[in-house]
């Protein structure tokens, strides 16, 4: 089942979904599990509010 979601709270979408695909200024920049996402640097930068520390 495939079901889009357009939300920028990322705690919701984190909670609904298995697979995650992420757009910053209409491009896909990453695609994976919330895990994954949550990793990622560039989402980290365009929604969680900065890179991760090592």
């Amino acid at each position: 089942r495939t079901l889009l979601i357009v939300e920028h709270d990322m705690s919701v979408v984190f909670g609904l979904a298995d697979r995650i695909s992420v757009l910053v200024y209409g491009r896909i920049v990453a695609t994976g599990t919330p895990a994954e996402i949550r990793a990622n640097v560039k989402v980290r930068e365009a929604y969680l509010g900065g890179a991760a520390h090592a």
